[in-house]
């Protein structure tokens, strides 16, 4: 099992290699170290010495051989020796596919964002690479490939890892993957992946001895990750009790379709300026950093789509959370609407900015065209519930509704909005989760809802938001842009507000 050195050259005479015997090899560059080893017998009871090489030089041997070693009283490991982790972790994708569709295993969404990080970057910067020879210094070079994706640096090549990774993000389903820069947790979720099938491969297939893994990417302790928090509708018996004593029921909440009106006639009438993209939310429950990253071109207020493309993470552009997220949202007549005085108030604007404008092309910016922060938007919201519940404050105190208004600096039509009704706090990313549930409860059919939200299942739709939904199905008798009652308007029970093909 010692290392020993060999080259390929012959005997002038016989022909035949001289391996060991070469007298060239006491010269510094000749030849090329190799080593055996004990071997599992085979299933014939022979005896097995495999060779492994070559390394360029004694060390690289020595290290090379203590690893086989490792695994050497193992036949499984000695089997697989040649087996790259592309081939392991297609095997072990079909395990897990499996395992699924007998309803034991991973959620379809689960699997969907696994094959992508196996088609998109794991099979293609490390798949060649032989299972028992990936070190930790391969997935550090493919995560720093990663982080090069569409960031050009001038008089920088090109690594091979890099090349192999645009080459297959060019297209993927015979559709263009976006030209943007990858964001840190886009490789968290395919560290993850990996770190996933390194583990089974050394404790379940045991093909390895250790993680190369472990360590690569170091995260912060703390508490066990928590199941998938179910929503609750903010009842009247719920309202009740958090008026006496202050205690929000649950993590995620949501309000009914009055609360959730008389919030958005509460904004609107307040004038504020972001109430756009509150009553956009509340009514399709696009995520935070999709109606941040939204961009203009991809609003269509004459064909009423909106094409969610893209998302912003970290203030940078990243991919929706899965190819589910490429989705079309259609839109109703008040939602429209909306938009459209949206797009007025951005032109003035612009005219009142001048050369100081600064377009970002997204749908929702700040006045001088720059692109919004997601934390902003949450900001506002919060702002909006708190003001909200001050004038209750101020009216329980018998203050009159124009005292109130200039206190506040706000409109007498605000105040009148919400002293309407108790509104309960939630969370702005609840607003997604309240769209889902009225969209459910209003009638609409549950594949388009799924579609709508860019769930990868109508099962995953219907897991989360059926309770909850039938809570709230006896308020609800209208479809999309009737299903939010708003004072002053009235809409017709079964109006055609689905767009045609859904």
């Amino acid at each position: 099992m010692k290392p020993y050195k060999a080259c390929s050259c012959r005997d002038p005479e016989t022909k035949r290699l001289l391996g060991k015997k070469c007298p060239e090899l006491s010269k510094k560059q000749h030849g090329r170290w190799y080593a055996r080893y004990e071997a599992p017998k085979s299933a014939e009871g022979s005896r097995r010495q495999p060779r492994i090489g070559p390394f360029d030089t004694e060390r690289e041997c020595k290290e090379g051989l203590g690893k086989v070693l490792g695994t050497a009283s193992n036949p499984k490991a000695h089997d697989e020796r040649k087996t790259t982790l592309g081939q392991y972790l297609e095997r072990r994708y079909t395990w897990r596919t499996s395992e699924a569709e007998t309803g034991e295993g991973l959620k379809k969404s689960t699997l969907v964002s696994e094959r992508e990080a196996i088609d998109l970057y794991l099979s293609p910067g490390l798949g060649h690479i032989k299972l028992v020879d990936l070190s930790d210094e391969h997935i550090r070079e493919l995560y720093a490939a990663m982080r090069k994706i569409n960031r050009p640096e001038e008089g920088e090549e090109r690594t091979e890892v890099l090349r192999r990774l645009q080459e297959v993000r060019a297209t993927r389903h015979g559709k263009r993957l976006h030209s943007r820069p990858i964001s840190e947790s886009r490789i968290r979720r395919v560290h993850a992946v990996l770190h996933g099938a390194l583990t089974d491969a050394a404790k379940l297939s045991k093909i390895r001895t250790d993680n190369p893994a472990d360590g690569v990417w170091r995260t912060k302790g703390g508490k066990r990750k928590q199941g998938r928090a179910k929503p609750l509708l903010w009842t009247a018996e719920r309202v009740e009790q958090w008026e006496k004593t202050g205690v929000v029921p649950a993590k995620v909440m949501v309000w009914s379709s009055d609360q959730c009106g008389a919030f958005l006639d509460f904004a609107e009438a307040s004038g504020e300026r972001l109430y756009p993209a509150f009553h956009l939310d509340a009514y399709y429950g696009p995520r935070r950093g999709e109606l941040v990253g939204a961009e203009e071109q991809d609003l269509s207020l004459a064909r009423r789509r909106l094409h969610v493309l893209q998302a912003q993470s970290d203030d940078e552009l990243d991919d929706t959370k899965t190819e589910a997220g490429y989705r079309q949202i259609p839109l109703d007549d008040e939602t429209v609407r909306v938009l459209k005085a949206w797009h007025k108030r951005k032109l003035e604007e612009r005219l009142r900015w001048g050369e100081l404008y600064q377009d970002a092309g997204r749908v929702f910016c700040y006045e001088d065209g720059t692109a919004l922060k997601a934390e902003y938007l949450s900001s506002r919201f919060r702002i909006l519930i708190e003001r909200y519940a001050n004038i209750r404050a101020r009216a329980a105190e018998k203050w009159s509704v124009e005292r109130i208004a200039r206190k506040y600096r706000t409109s007498e039509a605000s105040v009148e909005a919400a002293l309407r009704m108790t509104l309960p706090p939630i969370r702005f990313h609840d607003l997604r989760h309240g769209a889902a549930t009225m969209l459910i409860a209003a009638g609409v059919d549950d594949k388009f809802v799924s579609e709508v939200l860019g769930h990868a299942s109508v099962a995953f739709t219907k897991d989360v938001y059926a309770v909850v939904a039938e809570e709230l199905a006896e308020d609800a008798t209208r479809k999309i842009s009737a299903f939010i009652p708003r004072q002053g308007r009235v809409s017709a029970v079964g109006a055609n507000t689905v767009p045609s093909g859904h």
